[in-house]
């Protein structure tokens, strides 16, 4: 089977997804930073009567501490409302196409009912593609050119 093949046959499982970590919308930023330290990871999925309604990530929490954000804050005036999300039998293909589409690095799979069941992460899918394609992985050609073609700041 070529790679392909695989990418639009096997569901996302097979790319390790991650358990998702639930909060309601009234949650505070504190106890949603304090859950993203506890459990070692950089999103949160916020849902209201078990149903995905946001999403919270360390992106969102660096820019908030950036801008001088509150703590007591509820969540929901935070979070990235109506998340993008896929559904729980979704191919790895449609997973790196959503993602790379939207230029997401974590994405929520749902069920039928838009509950959360787990979370796709940029990490399970080169995992994924490393353990499955080794041969083409190992043997791509090294990059020639920086990716920053420039220098930054001033």
């Amino acid at each position: 089977m070529d790679i392909k093949q695989n990418l639009e046959s096997e569901t996302i499982d097979r790319a390790a997804p991650a358990e998702p970590l639930c909060v309601e919308p009234t949650a505070t930023l504190r106890e949603v930073l304090t859950l993203l330290k506890e459990h070692d990871t950089g999103s949160c999925l916020i849902c209201r009567d078990g149903k995905l309604v946001g999403i919270f990530t360390e992106r969102d929490a660096l820019r908030l501490m950036a801008s001088g954000g509150r703590l007591e804050t509820p969540i929901e005036s935070l979070m990235v409302p109506n998340p993008t999300a896929i559904r729980a039998d979704a191919t790895v293909a449609e997973a790196i196409h959503t993602m790379y589409k939207g230029g997401y690095r974590r994405l929520p799979a749902v069920d039928a009912e838009g509950r959360p069941v787990k979370v796709v992460k940029t990490s399970g899918i080169v995992h994924y593609l490393v353990e499955h394609f080794p041969g083409t992985v190992y043997n791509l050609p090294p990059v020639t050119q920086p990716a920053v073609q420039e220098r930054e700041g001033p």
